[in-house]
């Protein structure tokens, strides 16, 4: 088992989804069950689906010195940067630290995609790309992170991480150790992704989305509803007199099974649930509020629920918010990260819309309506395909 690790702050966060902007919008939204999903109207020949998508990207603009970066995935991370007073609370940081000590690391797992696929439909008589697409590193998985790097004005470490449905978990892992060896101070951590055709196709051919709005752990679920997001949060050493929310633990794990199956007793996502509680100290019975990756899968919430079941007392409140947003890919660790760290702060444990009837394999832990009550620690499950596991705790902070 992993040490314990230094809590780190969460000084600022936000997310942007198909349920609104910034978090006011999303803890109005998990309060009264209410669904951002609607019938898939993205792309020329919209799949029979529904889908989480966020309004307005068609009209957003990038500021003029970043507009190179134009494309979907940037204009929703310009979005997402500027609730909340998230632009703000970074330039405090890179005040109080120095551009050059603040890491950036983002989760994406189709990056600027979109935009690629437009440009190969612009082919020019010799097969080339038109001049206004002729921009490399926009079409780069790299290009999300190069362009928030751009518009924060940071220049620490900068990494993409692309493990799938996980990738935007892993970001905290990586910031933790980032700024435990002393290679920065400060950590902007989150990730975006957005709906594309190669999204919607793709994992329509692996027959796994659905033709209603997703319903997980229900006993009748069809599939997943694919959805866009993007979400940030500022991470730091903890300041003396601070009551910021903080990161308590993580666990990582590939279990490797099976390509896009996980594996069938759930040893990566156990491996990761294990590392993460022995990071934070604590045991599972503490956990308070569960966000579980909970896609409306056969076998991803077969798994996951069987998990929560074994591991957990009854009393603990686990949820899955894929109905409210969609599966938002690469994005879905920090969306829902953001959602355990309301939870904390407002006593706010969202229910699982869309979902009528439990499967009966599944423990009393999984609950269908939202609830108040205090939330001391929450966990957050992000499992992608290739069996790349992540788990999450938060915590209110310590008073000293």
């Amino acid at each position: 088992m992993p040490s314990r690790i230094s809590p780190l702050q969460i000084s600022a966060y936000t997310a942007t989804s198909a349920v609104g902007v910034g978090k006011e919008a999303h803890a109005d939204a998990l309060a009264h069950s209410r669904s951002g999903l609607r019938a898939n109207d993205f792309g020329e020949a919209p799949l029979p689906t529904w889908i989480g998508r966020v309004d307005g990207l068609e009209d957003v603009r990038l500021p003029e010195s970043a507009a190179f970066w134009d494309c979907r995935n940037n204009r929703l991370a310009w979005l997402g940067l500027q609730a909340d007073g998230f632009l703000e609370a970074v330039a405090a940081a890179r005040q109080k630290y120095g551009a050059t000590r603040i890491a950036l690391v983002l989760g994406t797992s189709t990056a600027s995609i979109g935009e690629t696929e437009l440009a190969y439909t612009q082919l020019d008589a010799d097969g080339n790309f038109p001049p206004d697409q002729r921009r490399a590193a926009v079409h780069t998985p790299h290009s999300l992170a190069m362009f928030v790097q751009q518009v924060l004005g940071i220049d620490g470490p900068s990494e993409t991480i692309s493990t799938a449905c996980s990738s935007s978990a892993k970001v905290f892992a990586s910031a933790e150790r980032l700024i435990r060896l002393g290679l920065a101070d400060a950590a902007v951590v989150g990730g975006a992704d957005t709906l594309c055709g190669s999204v919607l196709f793709g994992f329509n051919s692996l027959e796994l989305v659905s033709t209603e709005p997703c319903r997980p752990f229900d006993a009748d679920r069809k599939g997943i509803s694919l959805g866009e997001a993007a979400g940030f949060a500022l991470v730091e050493r903890v300041q003396a007199g601070e009551s910021a929310t903080q990161l308590l633990g993580y666990g990582e794990a590939s279990d490797a099974h099976h390509m896009s199956t996980p594996h069938p007793e759930g040893l990566g996502a156990e491996r990761a649930l294990d590392d993460a509680l022995a990071r934070a100290g604590l045991a599972a019975d503490a956990i308070d509020y569960i966000n579980m990756h909970g896609t409306a899968s056969q076998k991803n919430d077969e798994v996951e629920g069987a998990l929560v079941a074994r591991r957990f007392p009854a009393r603990t409140h686990a949820s899955s918010t894929k109905g409210f947003m969609g599966h938002t890919l690469g994005a879905a660790g920090i969306v829902e990260a953001v959602v355990c760290l309301l939870a904390i702060e407002r006593g706010l444990m969202p229910g699982t819309v869309n979902t009528r009837t439990l499967d009966e394999g599944f423990g009393p832990q999984i609950k269908l309506e939202p609830a108040t009550g205090e939330v001391r620690y929450a966990l957050s499950n992000s499992f992608g395909f290739g069996g790349n596991n992540c788990a999450l705790v938060f915590g209110k902070a310590v008073a000293a």
